[in-house]
């Protein structure tokens, strides 16, 4: 299944080599995930058939148009890319809990935390299999991700440390949870097309940027967005005690410290710290004040600063369709945060 990110793409031939190639990561993606243990069989399709935006695949095929995109090693690192990702997904369930995914039941709440966790493993072995074929530099670079994938997870473990601005952590957590594999994501394409050097890292930072603007677009949606245009359940990250981009700008400008700190900045700061924001009541109340909250057009307006950022180093790449659809993707970042 796949419902890859809406694109504008300004060229009808370039859309249709991208969706062809994308096709053929879904085929091998689901060839990949057959081991010789059937249970492992089960839960990797489970997940891989539930779909999802494969917007780390559609990075690196796009990053390929930027070399000779027919390289055969540029489909398998796009499927190396989504194998990681799908890896970490099942360890973010098991270590949140979570009872759902994409609309569908977890791993870990389908056949227990042991079976999700192994899983995620073998996906990952799947990945670093793949990788190791296509020679040391990507096994370097899938080491150097995976690296900063973990330390972000840590780090979103432990919380702050003593003094350390929440804001700060936050984004540090985002660029190394979410940014790094992107960031992979746009640096694997080019260098297996046989991209110039230059244009690789180019594009490798523009979508780290991209990926950390995509994130906390999310943040914002979760809050602002109406259900019926988003797909998305407002407020699940509230409910679940995660404090987002817009919570942590909202807390930081309601605390006791602020001067001229109102009653109601005081009546949020203690729905967004001490509340049991799993009561529907709660919850309605703190959405409701947050949408009007000076929080959300902050954490609006970082996110457009980081879609720039991706759009400055865009624009630097060489001019051509591809580079047009790169810049569809900053636009699209944009409009969905509102």
């Amino acid at each position: 299944m796949i419902t890859a990110v809406p694109v504008d793409f300004p060229d009808s031939a370039l859309e249709a080599e991208v969706l062809d190639d994308l096709a053929r990561v879904e085929a091998l993606l689901a060839q990949t995930a057959h081991p010789d243990e059937e249970l492992f069989t089960e839960a990797s399709q489970h997940a891989i058939e539930a779909g999802g935006k494969r917007f780390r695949a559609l990075l690196v095929l796009l990053a390929a148009q930027f070399g000779q995109p027919k390289d055969p090693r540029v489909i398998q690192a796009a499927v190396a890319i989504e194998l990681t990702h799908l890896a970490t997904l099942f360890h973010d369930d098991v270590m949140d809990e979570a009872e759902v995914r994409r609309g569908h039941p977890s791993v870990n709440s389908r056949w227990g935390n042991s079976v999700a966790i192994l899983t995620g493993d073998f996906l990952f072995a799947q990945a670093s299999r793949i990788l190791a074929d296509l020679g040391p530099d990507a096994v370097r670079i899938q080491a150097e991700t995976f690296n900063r994938l973990v330390e972000g997870q840590l780090t979103e473990t432990l919380g702050p440390r003593p003094g350390q601005d929440p804001l700060d952590h936050y984004m540090h957590v985002i660029t190394e949870k979410t940014g790094s594999l992107i960031a992979t994501s746009g640096r694997f394409g080019a260098m297996f097309s046989g991209a110039p050097d230059d244009i690789t890292a180019r594009i490798a930072v523009a979508c780290e940027q991209l990926g950390v603007a995509w994130q906390l677009s999310d943040d914002v949606i979760d809050i602002a967005s109406d259900p019926a245009q988003s797909g998305k359940t407002p407020g699940t990250d509230l409910r679940q005690g995660v404090r987002t981009l817009p919570v942590l700008y909202a807390i930081r400008s309601t605390a006791a410290s602020v001067p001229g700190r109102s009653a109601a900045d005081a009546r949020l700061h203690w729905l967004l710290t001490e509340a049991d924001l799993s009561d529907d009541a709660l919850l309605t109340e703190t959405l409701a004040v947050l949408r009007t909250h000076p929080a959300v057009a902050e954490s609006r307006a970082h996110v457009l600063s980081w879609a720039q950022g991706a759009r400055s180093d865009i624009m630097a790449l060489p001019s051509g369709p591809a580079r047009a659809a790169f810049l569809g993707l900053c636009d699209f970042v944009e409009k969905r945060t509102g």
